[in-house]
């Protein structure tokens, strides 16, 4: 069968299954309520994002099992993730169901070596770390969709030619990706639905796995340059609160991308397309502007790592004072 014609099949069972969901979730009441730290004000269905992990089904399905762990991982920590979105679940049982999902990933990356394992404990507290950070970040529309494609495209583009995955696992996910944006990259008040905890976390798994098998085979950790976005989001803000001796665990707003939508009031899809811009440029330029040679690599990682550390700052000292004002207001 024509490849294009399988793709627009695989297209076709996604929609349903994703209009599927729909009725499931508002039959079941699955939604997503406004609270303090949200940035939308109306009721809206959660767990959109289950399409990622029944495209990696359907793509099992389709091309045949050949990377039977991490889909397990990923069913897995999707499915406490959904549970979640549904039932709140206490931290440890989300983070235990997250290392041991990351543990399962790690052995089908053949990394689950016991002469290296104070590298793999450091990379299991990274990983789970960083799809934690892809979760904080999902606050406004469009973001957690827009974001996972910048960083797929990058993939798909060098996976072309250095094949460190199946690129019709990478094809088949940004097509769940399109059809999630149909439904949620859309202005403030119009998304259909949520990704939720099953969606972020899902396709954070996903991502680093991707990420994972090129860092593996290719000796270079530098690629994780193609999270740098969020990443320099993610983490200043927790060093932030964590300066203001915040509860980590409460839920907040101070994410720059939050104080852009909530504060600001800038488009949530005006937002999402920034920082899918912003990283989209950066792992292009890092892909086509520098040569071979790991300096080069590791300059441009530093440098980008710089100027957005010193945009975020200037950018907290010039607008943090808004939300500060806002938090005011809500003790009136």
């Amino acid at each position: 069968m024509d490849t294009y014609i399988i793709f627009g099949i695989i297209f076709v069972i996604l929609l349903a299954s994703e209009l599927l969901y729909f009725k499931i979730a508002d039959k079941c009441n699955i939604v997503d309520k406004p609270n303090e730290r949200s940035s939308h004000s109306s009721v809206v269905l959660r767990g959109g994002g289950i399409i990622f992990l029944l495209s990696l089904w359907i793509w099992s399905i389709c091309f045949g099992f050949s990377s039977f762990w991490f889909l397990l991982a990923v069913t897995l920590i999707a499915g406490v993730s959904f549970i979640d979105d549904i039932r709140s679940l206490p931290d440890s049982v989300r983070l235990v169901a997250q290392f041991v999902a990351m543990a399962m990933m790690f052995y089908q990356l053949d990394i689950l070596h016991l002469d290296m394992w104070w590298i793999v404990i450091l990379a299991l507290i990274v990983c789970v770390g960083a799809s934690n950070v892809i979760n904080f970040m999902d606050g406004v529309n469009g973001i957690t969709g827009a974001y996972a494609m910048a960083a797929l495209l990058p993939l798909a583009l060098l996976n072309s030619s250095m094949d460190f995955a199946d690129q019709n696992l990478i094809y088949v996910v940004i097509l769940a990706d399109i059809l999630f944006c149909l439904f949620n990259f859309r202005p403030k008040g119009k998304a259909k639905c949520f990704a939720g905890d099953v969606g972020s976390i899902g396709v954070a798994y996903i991502l680093l796995f991707l990420i994972g098998s090129l860092i593996l085979m290719t000796g270079d950790v530098t690629y994780l340059i193609f999270l740098l976005v969020y990443g320099v989001d993610g983490c200043l803000t927790i060093i932030h609160r964590i300066m203001l001796h915040e509860n980590l665990g409460e839920a907040h707003r101070k994410h720059a991308y939050q104080i852009m939508a909530n504060e600001l009031k800038i488009g949530h899809v005006k937002v999402a397309s920034l920082y899918m811009g912003i990283q989209l440029l950066i792992s292009l330029g890092f892909i086509y502007l520098c040569p071979g040679t790991i300096t080069a690599r590791w300059l441009y990682l530093a440098g980008t790592f710089a100027v957005l550390d010193v945009a975020y700052i200037l950018f907290m000292k010039k607008y943090y004072h808004l939300h500060e004002e806002y938090l005011v207001s809500l003790r009136k």
